[in-house]
């Protein structure tokens, strides 16, 4: 992937893509059958929603929409991690499998929190 000259800076994009093609690949490996469609669809869905709202904060006009579109991801990002928990105990898929995707999740929740933080803190400066 091409490194943008967004406002993202780092391998944010990088991760949160990667982060993306691993889930979709857990997926993959969940059972047919109710269980599996219906978890491997909120999974899938909030997993893949990080980094394309990554991506367009990346691409955002103004400060108070790059912290609007990092929140969003920052959201996606913990209710994926719930959703993988629920992989997990649920059988839907191994700790071995999940442990590592929970951690990234975990990490990249933090990342945009702080992020979310300081541009909402940038904002109130600008505008005192």
């Amino acid at each position: 992937m091409g490194c943008g000259m967004g406002r993202i800076k780092g391998d944010l994009r990088e991760r949160s893509f990667q982060f993306a093609v691993a889930i979709v690949k857990l997926v993959d490996g969940f059972p047919h059958g109710t269980k599996g469609w219906t978890i491997g669809k909120q999974v899938l869905r909030s997993g893949t929603a990080v980094g394309a709202n990554i991506f367009e904060a990346d691409h955002s006009m103004t400060d108070a929409d790059f912290a609007h579109e990092c929140s969003i991801a920052r959201k996606e990002a913990s209710e994926t991690q719930y959703w993988l928990q629920l992989c997990c105990e649920t059988g839907l898929a191994s700790s071995d499998c999940t442990s590592t995707l929970i951690d990234e999740a975990s990490e990249l929740t933090r990342i945009l929190g702080a992020i979310v933080r300081t541009t909402q803190e940038y904002i109130a400066r600008k505008n005192e």
